[in-house]
């Protein structure tokens, strides 16, 4: 087993150890090359269960955060998913295997294109990313299974639950100013929006 792989193993193991059981999302955690989204200087702590900085100050973040956000969408092979903050490409990465199609939005034309090259370099077809406003959603209009958003909000955006379709999931950090960010999952059904918050986190701000 190589270096890499060792450490791939032992964050796998970690994430277990807190409570990820989808074995699907510690599956792809496991085989996606976080390194690759890090650079160089992150090579050595690429598997650590610690956020990273990136370029245009934004982060990667910890890889807990990314298995169980992707674990809380219960992502389905059959899925269409819209990801709000490209960033490095990572958690569109680690999305891409387990769904039909993933589409990202990055406000970031830097960020997209290392992001597309990353896409491109491990053969992930099934992912579209342009460089947009991602609070108004996708420019197209459509409806999606699944929407994450990697970015703090200050309340759900409108236009993200306007484009979520029925019986869809969306998680989204919400920043609570007084209260702090909490993680918050919604459900549309019938129409209706329910929403539950999950666990505290602390993300880079959603700019419009």
């Amino acid at each position: 087993m190589t270096k890499q792989a060792e450490r791939a193993a032992e964050l796998i193991r970690q994430l277990r150890a807190r409570g990820i059981r989808d074995d699907k999302v510690l599956r792809v955690m496991e085989t996606t090359p976080r390194g690759m989204f890090v650079g160089e200087e992150g090579e050595s702590v690429a598997f650590l269960d610690i956020a990273l900085p990136i370029a245009c100050g934004q982060t990667i973040s910890q890889p807990y955060i990314v298995a169980y956000m992707t674990e809380q969408l219960d992502v389905q092979p059959s899925h269409d998913v819209l990801e709000i903050g490209t960033g490095s490409g990572y958690q569109a990465a680690v999305l891409a295997p387990l769904c039909r199609h993933v589409y990202t939005i990055e406000r970031h034309p830097e960020l997209l294109e290392t992001a597309q090259a990353r896409f491109d370099a491990l053969g992930l077809t099934n992912i579209t990313a342009i460089a947009a406003d991602g609070t108004k959603g996708w420019p197209e209009t459509r409806s999606f299974d699944r929407i994450i958003v990697t970015a703090a909000a200050r309340e759900l955006p409108r236009a993200l639950v306007a484009q979520l379709a029925e019986g869809g999931r969306m998680i989204v950090p919400v920043d609570g100013r007084l209260l702090g960010q909490k993680l918050v999952l919604v459900e549309k059904t019938d129409e209706r929006i329910k929403r539950r918050n999950l666990l505290p986190v602390r993300f880079v701000p959603l700019v419009s």
